[in-house]
């Protein structure tokens, strides 16, 4: 039985379930029927279709580690973007770690600048060489949409501000786009204000909950988590650190250092984490049970009527970094 055979088989047998606990909701059933529809049916597989990452690469080094995994693992990966660009600067280091992991084939856009820079820490980083990138995002993710004619996914690894463009200048797009995207919180350590990736463009998170219509969200309640911090003294940095390291893992060291210096003695892996749920690959857990309304300032707080979106539940962090070590190894 092929993957699209068995994807066909669940949902099925989840339309059969459902149906029948529906039917006999009096009997003791409601319960049941009410978890089914609220999960809804198994996600279509996506297996071999093109995978887009949209990146605020060159501050916090998770982006980087998530962009070299997919370089690595992730054969399909057919665009970068950058978002909250500085100057150009984010999509050229992009464009770097991409030779020097030798996926000269993936073209690089420079999206949407913002006005938060206070998190850059690669300028000296990125040779001289390098040039300037394309910056025409409607036309690159238009071009490969209409190219691939079927689902293309999206992994949102900042600010939504280039996926809000897309879908407000290509509506159509909404159905074709699977989205899987770093942010959002229900319980953010913050009250006052919303996630990071939200916080930083309100009005494109809002714009892509609403029209989004295969969204995932991985959530800072799922992500910010210890468990998968990387420190100095980590066994994943010190083997970047070792005398064999090629180049791309030097690069990747010193950006580590950077930050460590600049901002913290550590990083969480929010967008590798999310790239693995966007792979479907079993390290994040989803449900639609929890419904959620999205303030003005991007909050999201749990509301009955509010949004049935698939949302990070949990995941298995001690199998995610073994993973992780996998790819970063060498």
């Amino acid at each position: 039985m092929t993957e699209g055979e068995r994807i066909e088989s669940a949902a099925q047998t989840w339309a059969a379930i459902s149906d029948h606990a529906e039917r006999y909701r009096d009997r003791g059933f409601g319960l049941t029927a009410d978890k089914l529809h609220a999960g809804g049916p198994p996600p279509r597989s996506l297996r071999g279709t093109p995978v887009i990452i949209d990146t605020d690469i060159g501050g916090d080094p998770d982006d980087a580690i998530a962009l070299i995994c997919a370089a690595i693992a992730v054969p399909e990966l057919a665009l970068v973007i950058t978002s909250d660009e500085h100057d150009g600067g984010r999509a050229r280091f992009a464009r770097y770690l991409l030779d020097l992991l030798d996926r000269r084939d993936i073209p690089v856009i420079s999206g949407a600048q913002l006005n938060d820079t206070r998190y850059w820490v690669v300028a000296d980083l990125v040779p001289d060489e390098i040039p300037t990138q394309s910056d025409d995002v409607g036309q690159a993710v238009n071009a490969l949409c209409a190219r691939t004619g079927g689902p293309v996914r999206w992994v949102g690894m900042g600010p939504l501000t280039n996926l809000a463009n897309v879908l407000t200048n290509d509506p159509q797009l909404a159905d074709q786009l699977f989205i899987t995207q770093t942010g959002g919180a229900i319980n953010y350590r913050d009250p006052s204000r919303a996630s990071h990736n939200f916080r930083l463009d309100p009005k494109a998170a809002i714009t892509v909950v609403n029209a989004a219509t295969n969204l995932h969200l991985v959530i800072s309640d799922v992500t910010t988590n210890d468990a998968i911090a990387i420190r100095s003294g980590d066994d994943i940095y010190r083997h970047l650190c070792t005398p064999n390291a090629p180049a791309w893992a030097t690069v990747l060291r010193q950006h580590l250092d950077r930050w460590y210096t600049t901002f913290h003695p550590f990083t969480h892996q929010h967008d590798p984490l999310t790239l693995t749920a966007a792979l479907r690959l079993p390290f994040v857990t989803f449900t639609r049970r929890h419904r959620f309304r999205i303030e003005d300032d991007a909050r999201m707080f749990l509301d009955p009527n509010g949004h049935s979106t698939w949302t990070a539940t949990n995941a298995d962090y001690p199998a995610f970094l073994t993973w992780l070590n996998k790819q970063l190894a060498w």
